[in-house]
């Protein structure tokens, strides 16, 4: 059944393709509108109960791929590496390299709230994965162009010390070393084109600065300056390391 709305059912048919899905795929359309409708648009009508499906879909999405490709691995790095491609940043990036805010229905109020951008994508993500799923309770239509976004991830993060979470491993090696936290310190820069990088972070610690980053969010650009940092420092203590 399509929508009633012909420029919805268009969008979300060019999202499909978008996708590597045939728009004749057998998909619930009005669960994919819903799942990408801001609970700003309606309080009732929107991608929250998805989501809480697609947090199970996409956990299982992982752990197939990752059994199938690493049969080796134990099960506990099984579950670092798991953690990494479910998290809101791994999610919100894949959801932004189909240009997701296209689609997503969401009021001007929160779409303003740049800070609050990756949580959108990585929400709605897991509520379309959800409703894919749901369209025909396997995941035929989730794995196909989802298993090469993190099959990219999953071998960057093996091969990664910090294990892609930069802000986590540049407090430990503080701590490690000074016993002490790094500071971060953001600014926002005004008039700036929606898909442009508006934060900027700087990462200190005890006054000296360890690295600088840009992103799109406050997360993004604390992210982006601790990994400037942290594989700096690293490189500093592992010459032979190549980042």
């Amino acid at each position: 059944m399509t929508l009633t709305h012909p420029h919805r059912q268009k969008q979300l048919q060019k999202l499909l393709q978008k996708l590597g899905l045939s728009e004749n795929s057998p998909v619930q359309w009005q669960l994919l509108d819903l799942a990408l409708t801001h609970p700003t648009i309606s309080p009732a009508a929107n991608y929250e109960q998805l989501e809480f499906v697609g947090d199970a879909v996409v956990r299982l999405a992982a752990a197939e791929l990752l059994l199938e490709t690493y049969p080796d691995c134990q099960v506990g790095e099984f579950a670092a590496i798991r953690s990494v491609l479910v998290s809101d940043r791994a999610l919100a990036k894949i959801a932004d390299s189909y240009g997701w805010d296209r689609y997503l229905l969401v009021a001007n109020s929160a779409a303003a709230d740049t800070a609050g951008l990756e949580s959108r994508l990585a929400d709605s993500l897991e509520a379309v994965l959800a409703a894919l799923y749901l369209s025909t309770h396997t995941l035929e239509l989730v794995r196909p162009w989802l298993d090469s976004h993190f099959k990219q991830l999953a071998t960057e993060i093996r091969t990664d010390p910090a294990r892609q979470n930069y802000k986590a491993a540049l407090q430990e090696w503080t701590q490690a070393h000074y016993k002490a936290l790094p500071v971060y310190r953001v600014k926002e820069t005004t008039q700036v084109h929606d898909d442009a990088q508006r934060f900027t972070a700087e990462v200190l610690l005890e006054g000296r600065r360890l690295g600088q980053g840009k992103g799109r969010s406050i997360k993004a650009a604390q992210q982006a300056a601790a990994q400037e940092a942290f594989l700096s420092l690293h490189q500093a203590s592992h010459p032979d390391f190549e980042p």
